[in-house]
């Protein structure tokens, strides 16, 4: 394993960086586990168990042979409704794989006027006919198979990589084909290779756009359908090692194409872990997060993507960005990271991101609360933020999101475990009166010593006891974080039934979360009754981050699009109004998803006109020529 004071030596011009290893060298001299040759050798190819290409991943280069073409996540994983009419989850990778959910029929049915009788249709296969022909400049071509990169003109592979899971997107897919995709995909699978096709494109005026793990919803991996110079699809998939760990100072250096579930596995087997688990994770990139600011469900232990990187390396056409040195702060101007992060592509590529790490947990423990009414859980987590007391994780979903969990729960293999479901029912409900329609509950995860956390777990039961909270067990917690992870296959069987949905999050005050959920919700149902949807929609919400000043809000709507000509019209007309509801009631115009081009037109409303045109600025100094063309943010 590589020493962190050679692995982290930073950036800057190759004379101090050669002052700076001589200096290193001094102090390292002598030292039995850091021979001077060895740590002093710069390898920027080459990763800490000294190999050159990539690492094994989940995700292979040819995504196709493992995940859905029109479609989230593996082509194993779905949910189908079986010969006997009942909704089922298939394939072993998750923990709901292979269960039979008894009551998701009814509810879908009662929720959306959905039924088995009316299905869509939608295209089984790819058709290769159909997809936009390759246009690519042949000395381009010659250049780059001089760099011996690996690249792609297939239409199955350009395809995969012209869209994210915005439901537009999909339903293009499921329905027609993109009128622009990529030209060509290229597969760095270092810094250096990047620098090249860099290069190449500044050489040759191509457009680059940015490809990391396809999980975007903001539109940011569509193709400007009026860009005439060749596309190019830089995929970082295979930038996806960990170069170095430094144990002492708790820091990672990673290729920015590491997909997070890689990265959690690669981490624990030297006993550590960033604790960043966006809902994503399975797919999502390091350079993603970074590109979007990310966040994840333990952001209030880790921190948010902001809070966890510590150096960051891009690729831009005016050069390479760095920082001279891997420290925990700089009083040097404005942080040229936050130039960098939330720049959605627009800027260069991150190749490789410096993050702090933690020894993993060695206690974790699941548990939920159920309150009275949204109100009271609401006014519980404030005082939990107050309090600074939070858990690792603390969401609190609505009445409707609660039918909607219960709903997929699955069969109950014993009449004991039936009994006792239905004996906390009736506790909650009879006994102390909370009314099933209206009640709320919140998923909660504590992490860390095992003393700690059960003095963690009192303290917020405690203060969940004072808001009229009843602790409802174990296994409601760890099932509503199972759900996370599988939520985003339900979409493609509505989609099977004439039942499209998103969903979509904001940031807000505490003092204006129940008004931003109350009028958003409202202002949804009446949307869809105006534009002429024939049936009452979803229209729900959960809190699923808390800070000391506010919350993240995440909303879920969906309709029934039966009777409906143009339904992904209707659809974005529909969240375009929410949109307005969320910021005309305090809220910002994205917590974690980013803007890319779907949300862009708010951009001057959210941070000004003058604070645009910094943007602008920054984009014109460093990309003059427009080389990372993908239109996002500005």
């Amino acid at each position: 394993m590589a020493t962190a004071a050679a692995a982290g030596s930073g950036g800057g011009s190759p004379s101090s960086a050669r002052r700076r290893l001589r200096i290193i060298s001094g102090h390292l001299r002598g030292s039995p586990r850091a021979p001077e040759r060895e740590a002093l050798s710069p390898s920027p190819c080459k990763a800490q168990g000294g190999s050159a290409g990539p690492a094994s991943g989940s995700i292979p280069k040819k995504r196709q042979e493992l995940l859905k073409w029109n479609g989230w996540g593996y082509n194993d994983s779905k949910f189908i409704f079986n010969k006997k009419g009942q909704v089922e989850f298939t394939g072993k990778r998750y923990r709901l794989g292979g269960m039979v959910l008894p009551t998701f029929k009814e509810w879908i049915e009662k929720t959306f006027g959905a039924s088995l009788e009316h299905k869509t249709t939608s295209r089984a296969s790819l058709n290769v006919n159909d997809v936009p022909p390759s246009i690519v400049n042949e000395e381009f071509l010659q250049d780059l198979r001089a760099t011996k990169i690996s690249y792609s003109q297939d239409a199955e592979d350009r395809v995969f990589r012209a869209h994210g899971h915005c439901l537009h997107e999909i339903f293009v897919l499921r329905e027609g084909m993109f009128k622009r995709i990529p030209d060509i995909v290229v597969w760095p699978v270092c810094h250096d290779d990047v620098v090249k096709i860099v290069e190449l494109a500044c050489k040759h005026n191509l457009c680059i756009i940015p490809f990391g793990g396809g999980t975007s919803v903001s539109s940011a991996l569509e193709c400007p359908e009026e860009e005439k110079r060749t596309i190019v699809s830089l995929d970082t998939s295979q930038m996806n090692r960990i170069l170095w760990i430094d144990e002492k100072n708790l820091t990672a250096c990673v290729e920015a194409g590491i997909v997070g579930q890689d990265l959690e596995k690669q981490l624990a087997e030297s006993g550590f872990c960033t604790g960043h688990e966006p809902d994503s994770m399975e797919f999502s990139s390091l350079g993603g997060w970074v590109a979007t600011r990310a966040s994840g469900m333990k952001k209030n232990i880790y921190g948010n993507i902001e809070d966890l990187v510590i150096h960051i390396k891009m690729v831009t056409p005016r050069g390479i960005v760095e920082k001279n040195c891997q420290v925990p702060r700089m009083s040097t101007g404005p942080d040229i990271h936050h130039f960098i992060m939330g720049s959605e592509g627009t800027l260069g590529v991150v190749t490789e991101v410096t993050i702090k790490i933690r020894p993993v947990p060695e206690y974790q423990k699941y548990g939920s609360v159920v309150f009275p009414n949204f109100e009271r859980g609401v006014a519980c987590l404030r005082e939990v933020a107050k309090q600074r007391c939070a858990p690792a994780s603390i969401r609190l979903v609505d009445n409707a999101q609660f039918q909607f969990g219960h709903a997929l729960k699955p069969q109950v293999a014993s009449i004991f475990t039936s009994f006792l479901d239905g004996l906390k029912k009736f506790y909650i409900t009879k006994f102390k009166g909370f009314d099933p329609n209206i009640l709320c509950v919140a998923t909660l995860l504590f992490e860390g010593d095992r003393e700690k956390v059960l003095q963690h777990e009192k303290q917020v039961y405690d203060i969940a006891t004072k808001f009229g909270g009843l602790a409802a067990g174990e296994d409601n917690g760890q099932r509503g974080y199972m759900l996370t992870f599988v939520i985003a296959y339900i979409r493609d069987l509505g989609l099977d039934y004439y039942v499209i949905g998103e969903s979509f999050e904001t940031s807000v005050p505490w003092d204006r979360v129940l008004d931003l959920c109350r009028n958003v919700k409202e202002r949804i149902v009446r949307e869809c009754k105006e534009k002429g949807v024939q049936f009452a929609p979803l229209s729900t919400c959960r809190v699923t981050q808390t800070y000391d000043a506010g919350a993240c809000v995440y909303f879920y709507f969906a309709f029934n699009y039966r009777g409906i000509s143009d339904p992904i019209h209707v659809y974005e007309q529909i969240e375009r109004a929410a949109r307005e509801e969320i910021l005309a009631n305090g809220g910002s115009l994205s917590h974690h998803h980013g803007v890319g081009k779907l949300r862009k037109r708010w951009m001057k409303e959210s941070i000004s006109d003058v604070g645009l045109g910094m943007l602008r600025s920054v984009k014109e100094y460093v990309d003059p020529n427009n080389i990372f063309g993908n239109k996002n943010l500005l």
